[in-house]
């Protein structure tokens, strides 16, 4: 069942993210205006280049205030992002999606092709592929 369908068919295409030269309190506001907890990184071309998360943007303030540096914009989301990023293809299946959940015990994860953010999927997600199938019997 799960091998038939594609992370593509269920995955979320209308994201909220980042530029790495976003300003790391602009980002922060929109993680709050949004009520999301986290957001992919992108460059002008359109390539993941990291995700910014709650606690990315945590640790920044930390710093911040452990060296005593004026908070002014708090600096651009790419001096805290993390820059290396698990990631699944716009073609996996939803077995291989699930797999990948389990192992890297992440909530969701975001979906490229040929390196370009294209989405994002989540355990949810995958739960409401289920779901639908189970309902069609």
């Amino acid at each position: 069942m799960l091998r038939s369908v594609k992370v593509q068919d269920y995955m979320a295409t209308n994201l909220i993210s980042f530029r790495p030269e976003t300003r790391l309190f602009d980002a922060i506001r929109a993680l709050q205006e949004y009520g999301i907890s986290g957001a992919p990184v992108v460059n002008a071309a359109g390539q993941l280049v990291g995700m910014l998360s709650e606690l990315d943007c945590l640790g920044a303030i930390l710093a911040l205030t452990y060296h005593e540096e004026e908070m002014g914009s708090g600096g651009q989301v790419a001096d805290y992002m993390t820059a290396t990023v698990d990631t699944i293809a716009y073609d996996a299946d939803l077995t291989e999606v699930s797999r990948r959940f389990m192992e890297l015990k992440r909530r969701r994860l975001p979906v490229v092709r040929q390196g370009m953010l294209v989405g994002q999927i989540s355990r949810r997600d995958v739960l409401r592929a289920v779901e639908e199938f189970a309902k069609d019997g």
